[in-house]
């Protein structure tokens, strides 16, 4: 697939909460992760991510530093990854994919301390295991149920 241009990742901005609002997915997809307004309440340790394609918020999603993270990894600098979004009528286009590839120099960039980022993906959604896969999230073994069934412990080592 080639590089798509002018992908950036932002902390969340209360200048695109409309966009972010306006996002819509398939109930297939609503299934495994959530809308951008269904988690945009933020508490002390979350940070909202815009994929933003130029100046338009494409996908999203959020990094937990929270107690929840003890969870899925042992690693008091592991961060945890949710939620992650692309807009319907951005989807095929190669942003979620470029976003997950940016995640790595973000991590470093915003949160220097952070040297894992891990997540769960629910063992029927296939095409976000394999976009993880391919952008160097690994599976770690570990298993965990969550409300739609058994769910794939993933992380990403940030150099």
């Amino acid at each position: 697939m080639q590089k798509v241009e002018k992908i950036t990742l932002k902390l969340l901005s209360k200048t695109y909460i409309d966009y972010l609002y306006q996002f819509k997915l398939s109930e297939e997809q609503h299934q495994f992760t959530a809308l951008p307004q269904e988690v945009s309440e933020l508490t002390e340790g979350q940070y909202g991510v815009m994929i933003m394609h130029y100046e338009e918020p494409v996908g999203f999603f959020l990094l937990h530093q929270t107690e929840r993270v003890k969870e899925y990894s042992d690693n008091p600098n592991a961060m945890l990854l949710t939620a992650l979004s692309i807009n319907e009528i951005h989807q095929r286009k190669g942003y979620a994919r470029e976003g997950m590839i940016l995640l790595t120099n973000f991590v470093k960039d915003v949160f220097p301390a952070c040297d894992e980022i891990v997540l769960a993906v629910n063992h029927r959604n296939v095409p976000a295991q394999k976009l993880y896969s391919n952008v160097g999230f690994l599976d770690t073994e570990k298993r965990k149920e969550g409300p739609k069934g058994e769910q794939y412990i993933m992380a990403l080592q940030i150099p």
